[in-house]
């Protein structure tokens, strides 16, 4: 079904794997266009309750095609008109998206695979992970959503060094400022992964969905907006049936099940 991706959906969990291994899962324009389609079909699988975005071969990603891009363009290409329908709006997609996306990350995250890096909501890197903000070592700055997302995760300074700099970041000094939530060995992340999209496969969705929601739009909001935000977000989580059984199981002092609705 795909060229460039594999997906498979199985247990509440929908897996999206980069898969140019010989280009080190550099994005060309068949990578984006399947990945935000298969993005969009497990936001709109009820089935699924949890993602995951990983990358095939040697590492996660070496960020955008070059090669491609410059040679659809004859040599001069907008790239402008490139990021808005590429890299902006496949961002957008995954932030927007109300299911947890996981990213399990190895070997180079580089450029642009930075930003698909830092839309997931959590962060799971192999000790050999390296990431890096490589735009100005091609007189560029960084796009895919860095420039949002990378001061909100780790403090603008640390952004402002990574980026103005260019300079790769270990697995360690990512764990370490913020940047990744969790490092593991390079042969358990695939298990580090599961393990963690199981479990929340198993949470309230929808109240998870809402809280990343919130989180994301806290930025952009003063107090009194984020207030609002959440008494209308708990009006809704307190009308699904996930709220009923957390309140149920917490009375009856036993393990909730939660259904995802």
């Amino acid at each position: 079904m795909y060229e460039t991706i594999l997906f498979e959906k199985g247990g509440g969990v929908a897996n999206v794997a980069l898969n140019r291994p010989k280009k080190l899962n550099a994005f060309d324009g068949t990578m984006h266009e399947e990945l935000y389609s298969a993005l969009g079909d497990a936001a709109e699988d009820d089935e699924v309750r949890c993602i995951v975005v990983r990358g095939e071969g040697k590492g996660f990603s070496a960020g955008a095609d070059l090669a491609q891009i410059i040679e659809g363009a004859d040599g001069d290409p907008d790239l402008g008109e490139y990021l808005r329908s590429t890299y902006s709006r496949l961002v957008k997609r995954m932030v927007e998206t109300r299911k947890p996306i996981i990213g399990a990350l190895h070997g180079p995250v580089y450029g642009a695979g930075v930003g698909i890096a830092l839309a997931c909501d959590l962060r799971v890197a192999a000790e050999n992970t390296k990431f890096s903000v490589a735009f100005i070592k091609i007189g560029l700055m960084p796009d895919a959503g860095v420039t949002f997302l990378l001061p909100r995760v780790v403090g603008l300074g640390r952004a402002m060094e990574m980026s103005m700099l260019g300079d790769a970041v270990e697995a360690e000094e990512a764990y370490r400022i913020g940047l990744v939530n969790k490092v593991v060995p390079e042969d358990s992340l695939p298990e580090e992964a599961r393990n963690l999209a199981e479990h929340l496969s198993t949470m309230p969705t929808a109240a998870l969905g809402r809280m990343k929601h919130a989180l994301y739009a806290s930025f952009e909001t003063d107090l009194e907006t984020a207030l609002e935000n959440e008494a209308e977000g708990q009006t809704f989580c307190g009308y699904t049936q996930d709220n009923k059984e957390g309140v149920t199981a917490f009375f009856e002092k036993r393990g909730a099940k939660f259904t995802g609705r």
